[in-house]
């Protein structure tokens, strides 16, 4: 018992919770507290509390949900905004000049709708944060149903806005894997097969939790680096997935990893037609990102990576062989 609780008081000790006891029941009081505050000694709950089923009735995230909805509508406005412009331009380099400006808007929306809901704007975070126990499922529910609403209304407002010519050029700007296109002996379809485009969706999804999205979800790492330096990181890597998905195939009628099933479903819903083609890959494949991500997260140590001193240093090494 007593190694359990020196093992223990280790763990505590490297939080930065040294103790100093003055007895050892002092210190068993202490460890026990401290188990209950980590989690340890984890209290019964029921299946609905499990759930956070008190979230769907709490006014508070309801209201949360309505950052997530605003943020999503000019998320999906301003994207698909980018993508028409960036290839009306006629510029040599679209992808990349829409990369970049996807980016920095990433990174403002980020900052702006953050402290009202924590700045998830696409299932992808909402359906991590939860596997990962971040918020709760029910929390997850409302705000992916609010996303898929707010993209509905940005889609809405861009074809509001967009000749009727560029609406059906770029398709609203939509997730497609595959468009027709008229050919001079007949209609043509172009794109790639699904089960690249299914690939791709999973390896960029991964990606972004991987690169970027653990930062915001580690508190040390958040808390050291900060939200001026987070999300920058976030906006780039999204900028360079977006980059890489757009050009890694050189087909014309793949659009590139959505990463974000919300802004997918609001084009397919306003424009229909070829944007429901396959349209399953953009939720299943950054569904399967999120379980892999999340058993990645279970497997690696609580504590992260902690080096023991420099006792491995080259120059010891050597030290240590003659």
């Amino acid at each position: 018992m007593a190694t359990n609780i020196l093992a223990k008081a280790g763990v505590a000790e490297e939080e930065g919770l040294a103790w100093q006891c003055c007895d050892f029941l002092t210190c068993i009081c202490r460890l026990e507290q401290w188990e209950v505050d980590h989690g340890e000694k984890e209290v019964s709950l029921t299946f609905g509390e499990r759930l956070g089923l008190e979230d769907l009735y709490s006014l508070n995230v309801w209201r949360a949900s309505v950052g997530e909805l605003l943020g999503s509508a000019v998320l999906v406005f301003m994207i698909d905004t980018i993508v028409i412009s960036s290839f009306e331009t006629q510029t040599k380099t679209p992808n990349l000049l829409m990369s970049i400006m996807i980016g920095i808007t990433i990174t403002i929306l980020l900052l702006a709708v953050f402290p009202i809901s924590g700045g998830h704007m696409t299932p992808v975070i909402s359906f991590s944060a939860a596997l990962v126990g971040l918020i709760s499922l029910s929390r997850a529910f409302i705000y992916i149903f609010a996303q898929c609403i707010g993209a509905i209304l940005g889609t809405l407002a861009l074809q509001a806005v967009v000749s009727n010519k560029i609406a059906q050029t770029y398709s609203l700007a939509g997730c497609t894997i595959t468009v027709i296109e008229l050919g001079p002996n007949g209609p043509v379809v172009t794109g790639i097969e699904t089960s690249q485009a299914l690939g791709l969706e999973i390896i960029c999804t991964f990606i972004l939790l991987f690169a970027s999205a653990w930062l915001a979800y580690d508190h040390r790492q958040f808390k050291a680096l900060g939200v001026l330096v987070v999300f920058p990181i976030i906006g780039i890597v999204v900028g360079i997935l977006v980059f890489i998905s757009s050009t890694l195939t050189g087909k014309k009628g793949y659009a590139g990893a959505g990463m974000n099933p919300a802004r997918c479903l609001g084009s397919a819903m306003i424009r229909g037609g070829q944007l429901w083609d396959g349209h399953w890959v953009f939720w299943v494949g950054p569904a399967i990102s999120c379980m892999v991500f999340y058993i990645y997260t279970k497997i690696i140590p609580s504590n992260h990576f902690h080096a023991n001193g420099y006792r491995h240093d080259f120059f010891s090494v050597l030290r240590a062989l003659l």
